[in-house]
């Protein structure tokens, strides 16, 4: 399952750009639990705090996150299950997540149609040893396209991540992309649909596909409210997920 910044980040970047540059701060969680096709769940709870600072040309985020993670062992987030059979029993372990550093660049913008160039960088933090993470970096490189009709925008991502691999891990490069809309309900509100689909890096599962329902209200020009619940259809994503962020505008 992806993080819930990163499933909203659309919805984010819809939002106008100071020429000047703006800085925000945001939290929040993201709960997952799915069996990812063995007989025990794997529950992940994911808290993050991101800053992240903007102009009308460049984005620039770093997160920092807090992992929990209840079940059998062998489920990397965002990855998906890393060994062929998982332990009979449930554990409990938490700790820093991976460390993600992101930025984007307004490449064409006229018209209704917008398009990004962005690349990420995901930190191996995770304390492998815990089964938090892999332990291993990985770089991603992925083209946003926006293109409005009225009150609704379409988006979509098409993009390539490169893993670090160790004699311990093996993870494949793959492709991922989204596709959704965003419709506004009002001046302070919009909600919309994505759905999120990446081959899987791990020989031991199959890809994600999932589908994520999502909601943002603007409460003032400097505090904004976000929601999303998921629904996975793959044994390498959870069967289900739901979260919520604040973000604080400076």
């Amino acid at each position: 399952m992806k993080k819930l910044l990163i499933k909203l980040v659309m919805l984010t970047n819809l939002t106008p750009a100071l020429a000047e540059g703006q800085v925000s701060l945001s939290t929040g969680f993201d709960f997952s639990s799915g069996k990812y096709g063995g007989t025990a769940s794997t529950d992940i709870l994911y808290i993050p705090v991101t800053g992240k600072y903007e102009t009308d040309n460049l984005t620039l985020k770093l997160t920092v996150p807090y992992i929990r993670i209840t079940g059998p062992g062998g489920v990397v987030q965002g990855v998906g299950p890393i060994v062929q059979t998982m332990g009979p029993a449930k554990t409990v372990d938490s700790g820093l997540g991976d460390i993600v550093a992101w930025a984007g660049y307004n490449v064409y913008s006229g018209g209704t149609r917008a398009f990004d160039v962005v690349g990420k960088i995901k930190f191996g933090t995770a304390d492998a040893n815990k089964g938090l993470g892999t332990g291993l970096n990985s770089y991603s490189a992925q083209l946003d396209g926006y293109d409005t009709f009225g009150k609704t925008t379409f988006f979509v991502t098409a993009g390539y991540r490169i893993y670090e691999t160790s004699t311990a891990i093996i993870l494949n490069n793959v492709p991922y992309g989204t596709l959704g809309a965003s419709h506004k309900l009002g001046n302070a509100s919009s909600a919309g649909v994505m759905l999120d689909v990446a081959q899987s890096p791990s020989a031991t599962s199959s890809g994600q596909r999932e589908v994520t329902g999502f909601i943002s209200h603007k409460v003032s020009s400097s505090f904004k409210v976000q929601a999303n619940v998921m629904k996975g259809f793959s044994s390498g994503s959870p069967d289900f997920g739901y979260g919520a962020m604040i973000t604080s505008y400076f």
